[in-house]
């Protein structure tokens, strides 16, 4: 079974580039699902620790799959979910990284603390 990287983790995304991907409210549900694949794919045929297949995430998701391939597309153009391609299927994780660097530019970008990380809300 080949494995094909898609995306490389990005450490700090472009802030206005992460705003305008959180501004549809699909592209947040989807972060959303992906922060806790065992409550929302559990019914996933391949493991989550490759992350979550396209077509689980379209199958979550009320609208066409080409919809949701361009909302993945965006996220990813962020930097807030990566990819990789393993024999016919892509399969997504949320970077939690990416997402902290986001918040706390953010948070330096209007003079406010930063929140805490992803990661620790999660553990």
């Amino acid at each position: 079974m080949t494995v094909e990287s898609i995306t490389a983790p990005t450490p700090a995304p472009d802030l206005d580039e992460g705003i305008k991907s959180l501004v549809h409210p699909v592209r947040r549900a989807i972060l959303a699902k992906l922060g806790d694949p065992e409550r929302y794919f559990a019914d996933q045929a391949h493991p989550l620790s490759l992350g979550v297949c396209a077509g689980r995430i379209e199958a979550s998701c009320p609208l066409s799959q080409s919809s949701i391939s361009a909302h993945l597309a965006a996220l990813q153009a962020a930097g807030l979910i990566t990819g990789r391609k393993i024999g016919p299927f892509v399969f997504f994780k949320r970077d939690d990284a990416a997402i902290d660097a986001l918040l706390a530019s953010l948070a330096a970008a209007i003079g406010a603390t930063a929140p805490p990380s992803v990661s620790e809300k999660s553990s």
